[in-house]
């Protein structure tokens, strides 16, 4: 998947988030699943490539402005953010259980990034001839109106006529969508237009409202795109090829799990990054494991520099 110093660019939705630390406190601080990835793939980029996120958030609130001198610290390229007079990002709670595991209650309906393409042209369509890469998310999609999704879709075609590659990480959330029907409709268009697919079989089997790992599996072998992932949990990573010849690459143990937020975006991350530096998919798997399995031992998305693993993609 190497490319001569390639930009990849992440869409997505950044919100505002307040995590409970006790009854009464909670701490502010900005997340979204395509921008964790992002950060990570900053993080890892070095000289080998660049990363870019694209969205939408308002003009001069605080809080967007603090969001946008966030990303630009972390070293992203932020000329593909829309930034929309009078519009406010969205905003989430989280709560963490004893094992790690996350529930939330979410504030989005007029959050800014749903109107990206609202305008006659956005900053990822004006420029996409400056995209090597695009990596999105199922809710990506899920928060766009028809109109911005189909737009959406046509960049993604667009950019593949252009020899560029699209990365797609299913995400799928039940709450975002009017119907089922739809989303499988939609993560249908999604396969048909990606090079690769970062699955979790967890997400894709309530996709499909099927408790049956096997015909899940069968419907994910069938989908038209070359190169699928599919994350198991504990288990291992499943890796299929365009001939559908499938490799099982083991995860890394973790005996205390802190918090699993960002635990499927830091594997995309350092899949990706791996990659784009010419490795193989299963190098790759490798790479992801080890940065989720750090993730998931610190409470939050975003883990600090310091606790980046330093043999990364010396896999």
């Amino acid at each position: 998947m190497s490319v001569l110093s390639p930009h990849i660019v992440a869409f997505g939705e950044c919100m505002i988030e307040l995590r409970h630390l006790e009854a009464d406190v909670m701490r502010r601080s900005f997340g979204g699943d395509t921008l964790n990835t992002a950060i990570y793939l900053a993080r890892l980029a070095g000289s080998a490539f660049s990363v870019g996120y694209a969205t939408a958030i308002g003009d001069h609130d605080p809080f967007s402005r603090q969001m946008l001198q966030s990303w630009q610290a972390e070293n992203i390229d932020t000329r593909w953010v829309s930034q929309r007079a009078g519009e406010l990002p969205g905003l989430y709670t989280i709560e963490v259980d004893q094992r790690g595991e996350r529930s939330f209650c979410y504030w989005r309906q007029s959050s800014a990034a749903r109107n990206y393409f609202n305008d006659v042209s956005s900053p990822l369509e004006r420029g996409l001839d400056q995209v090597d890469v695009f990596y999105l998310s199922g809710i990506s999609l899920a928060i766009l109106p028809e109109a911005g999704r189909q737009r959406l879709f046509a960049l993604m075609t667009r950019l593949r006529q252009h020899g560029g590659r699209v990365v797609f990480d299913n995400n799928y959330r039940p709450r975002l969508w009017s119907a089922p029907e739809l989303a499988r409709q939609v993560y249908a268009q999604a396969y048909a237009c990606a090079d690769i697919a970062l699955l979790t079989l967890e997400d894709e089997m309530a996709l499909h409202q099927s408790q049956d790992e096997a015909a899940v599996l069968a419907k994910i072998i069938a989908c038209a795109c070359p190169e699928i992932t599919v994350k198991r949990g504990a288990d291992s990573v499943l890796l299929y090829d365009a001939k559908r010849v499938v490799r099982e690459v083991h995860t890394e143990a973790v005996s205390t799990v802190v918090d699993t937020t960002a635990a499927g975006d830091s594997f995309a991350a350092a899949y990706l990054a791996a990659r784009l530096r010419g490795y193989s998919p299963q190098e790759a798997a490798l790479a992801g494991n080890c940065l989720a399995a750090r993730v998931i031992q610190h409470p939050g998305a975003i883990i600090p520099r310091a606790e980046m693993p330093a043999s990364l993609l010396s896999v």
